[in-house]
């Protein structure tokens, strides 16, 4: 038993260094490598879709900063799906000046199925056309004033898709909100700014994304349901030979939980997003490493296989042993001091991981975290404790069922707080 306890530690390791390695070299490409500029004398013209539930408290706010965009209003509009809304979202929009389509579908739940809705509805008006693409947000989104014309930029050097740059409304809320969102600002500075810097494809995350109507022709509408509607986008898309960019310099701002159980809720139903993708497109994604050589295809499939589910795979291994070891004592005393010592070593090295994450994070981007330094030094520590909750969080996701429930946004900041 003991060499299969060794054995096993060995593989795990070696493992997670041989699939998950490349993103500390991410890191130093994008801390070394100068980000790409785009500039462009082509103005398109866009569709900007915003699906809404219950949103009174901060639609305003969002149609306000896409008002206050430094680009011409002539060639966006804007377009809230209200969906199944039980308040007055749908006249706080249109008071906005936002054009509202109304859905009311219990049986379909989910921003997938009010993005289609809205396709369909511009395509039954015969405005679909007008559009070259659409951007894609979420209600409690605000739009830093460049953000379209930012955007507009690396649209027209090539991009049919394009993401940009997550930062947070509520940072400084308390350790929930605070961890959440330097993961996204790790994930947009370490991740897709490195991909964009190397010329692989980049991710969709939740919102704040821009896509062409060639790729909305070709699939009909908007045919992505799951979980996690925007990974599924992007695999789908990766898996077609699609390269999504990444517009660094597009910054919009997004409300994090702050409550426990918000946060909660929302991750497990990341994480039970990213089992059903594993299921449904994990083959042919690893097919397409091979069959497309696409190295996008292998930072996908890591991407829904995270580095969490092997350290969990390794802790229940070892927990299981150390448990055992504890009731077969003293014959179990070598597998006891293995199993204690791997699970500690594992712990520790990856707090040590995410502090270095949260730690560089913070330091190159502290001048666009919105909080005071003390807090933003605080939030360092707590940053390995708030991802450490996904581990039990990723085994309670694989045996739980999970449905898509709403979140409720009351951050009601307006871009004026956030924009220098």
């Amino acid at each position: 038993m003991l060499s299969f306890l060794n054995i096993t530690n060995i593989v795990v390791s070696v493992l997670f260094t041989l699939l998950y390695g490349y993103q500390l070299v991410y890191v130093f490409v994008s801390l070394l490598k100068k980000k790409r500029k785009f500039s462009t004398d082509t103005f398109s013209r866009f569709a900007i879709f915003i699906a809404a539930r219950n949103e009174h408290l901060v639609i305003a706010q969002l149609i306000e900063s896409i008002k206050l965009q430094k680009y011409p209003s002539e060639l966006y509009d804007i377009y809230v799906i209200a969906d199944n809304c039980t308040d007055n979202t749908a006249e706080v929009a249109r008071n906005a000046g936002a054009t509202v389509f109304e859905r009311n579908d219990e049986t379909l739940k989910g921003k997938g199925c009010a993005l289609d809705f809205g396709f369909k509805k511009l395509v039954e008006n015969g405005t679909f056309s007008n559009y070259d693409g659409f951007f894609v947000f979420d209600a409690d989104n605000l739009l830093d004033e460049n953000y379209i014309a930012e955007m507009n930029a690396v649209f027209n050097s090539g991009y049919k898709i394009v993401t940009s740059c997550r930062n947070s409304k509520n940072y400084d809320t308390n350790w929930i909100s605070a961890g959440s969102s330097l993961w996204f600002l790790r994930e947009a500075k370490y991740v897709n700014g490195a991909r964009m810097r190397l010329g692989v494809s980049c991710a969709i995350s939740g919102t704040g994304f821009l896509v062409s109507r060639d790729i909305i022709e070709k699939d009909n509408g908007w045919k992505y349901n799951l979980l996690t509607e925007d990974i599924e986008f992007t695999i789908d898309n990766v898996i077609d030979k699609e390269i999504i960019g990444y517009a660094e310099d597009a910054m919009f701002y997004d409300e994090q939980p702050y409550k426990f159980k918000d946060s909660w809720n929302q991750r497990i139903r990341w994480t039970k997003g990213l089992i059903q993708i594993f299921v449904t497109y994990g083959k042919k994604l690893f097919c397409s490493i091979f069959k497309n050589k696409s190295f996008s295809s292998f930072d996908m499939l890591m991407t829904v296989v995270p580095a969490i589910m092997l350290t969990c795979v390794g802790a229940i291994i070892n927990t299981s042993f150390f448990i055992y070891s504890l009731f077969n004592l003293p014959e179990a005393n070598d597998i006891l001091l293995t199993s204690g010592i791997s699970l500690f070593m594992t712990f520790f090295g990856l707090c040590m991981c995410l502090f270095f994450f949260g730690a560089v994070t913070t330091i190159s981007e502290w001048k666009i975290i919105n909080t005071k330094s003390s807090k933003k030094i605080k939030y360092i520590f707590t940053f390995p404790l708030f991802i450490l909750t996904y581990i039990p969080l990723t085994v309670a996701a694989f045996f739980k069922k999970i449905e898509w429930t709403p979140i409720v946004h009351d951050v009601t900041k307006s871009i004026h707080e956030f924009q220098k």
